[in-house]
């Protein structure tokens, strides 16, 4: 194994251990004491250690061996072999760290709410790294694979609302379906703002006649620089300009400004951009 190698490897651990904590301060601090399943294998495994008073970290590996001997042939050897690094590491600090860690025993709300936060923290630092905690995240990929005309979110809501469900009946109380929904939902905003938030700005289309004169003066007032497309008005019949720039949330009214005096009759449209790749912004690289 070559020094970049040992670099990736060693990274990829230091990740997983970070996003380890995190991810298991949500679950062993605050969902266990709540007494609400959070979503997929974790859930389950919540709920089992509730029922037999067996370990959290171990029940979930447990779970996921037949898992990952379904979906092996699906989502391939190295990807497998890199998650079950991963879940390994999950598991052993859920059940010889955490309980070191004080438990949260306040309002259930709030301890849902730190729920999402913490495990969607943790969750973002390892799949930034291209890895996972296996489980339903198995069962979701291989199900796109099998069936890509059934979008993640419905496959994501089918497999985490049925564990949501199976917590309700088990802890004896319909609360813990409203905190597993608010702990899944505050662990989707803060994956998407960290994968995709820190990254996301502007793309901004300007149909015009005058093209070269806006990414001039685009580039004069933001050193931003801009592509130019070409089009046809479907009306008019004319030849027309389209300036494509990707830009981050600052620089959007300066650049409609722009587009303004430099052609009244400019058609400007503006849209969200998830993530910018390339000069001037983040490399694919980037963590």
């Amino acid at each position: 194994m070559n020094k970049s190698k040992w670099k990736n490897l060693f990274l990829d651990i230091l990740l997983d251990i970070m996003g380890a904590f995190l991810y298991d301060i949500g679950i062993y601090c605050f969902a266990v004491n709540a007494k609400f399943a959070p979503a997929g294998v974790t859930g389950i495994a919540v709920i089992s250690s509730y029922l037999f008073g067996l370990p959290m970290g171990r029940l979930a590996l447990l779970f996921n061996i037949p898992i990952i001997i379904i979906t092996y042939h699906i989502l391939g050897k190295k990807f497998i072999l890199k998650t079950i690094k991963t879940m390994l590491i999950f598991s052993f600090i859920l059940d010889y760290v955490m309980p070191f860690f004080p438990m949260y025993s306040g309002n259930p709300f709030y301890a849902a709410i730190c729920t999402g936060v913490f495990t969607g923290l943790g969750l973002a630092v390892i799949y930034i790294r291209g890895t996972s905690t296996g489980g339903t995240d198995f069962l979701i990929m291989s199900a796109r694979k099998l069936y890509p005309h059934i979008s993640i979110g419905q496959i994501t809501w089918i497999i985490d609302g049925t564990v949501i469900l199976l917590g309700a009946f088990v802890f004896k109380n319909i609360d813990s379906v409203i905190l597993g929904l608010v702990a899944i939902m505050a662990a989707a905003i803060v994956i998407d703002k960290i994968m995709y938030g820190l990254g996301a700005g502007k793309l901004i289309f300007i149909v015009t006649e005058h093209g070269d004169m806006i990414t001039k003066e685009i580039g004069t007032v933001t050193s931003r620089g801009a592509t130019l497309l070409k089009g046809k008005g479907s009306f008019s019949k004319k030849d027309k300009q389209i300036v494509m720039c990707a830009c981050n949330n600052r620089q959007v009214l300066q650049i409609r400004k722009v587009a303004d005096e430099t052609d009244p009759d400019a058609f400007i449209i503006i849209t969200e951009s998830n993530g910018v790749y390339g000069r001037g912004f983040k490399t694919v690289n980037d963590i």
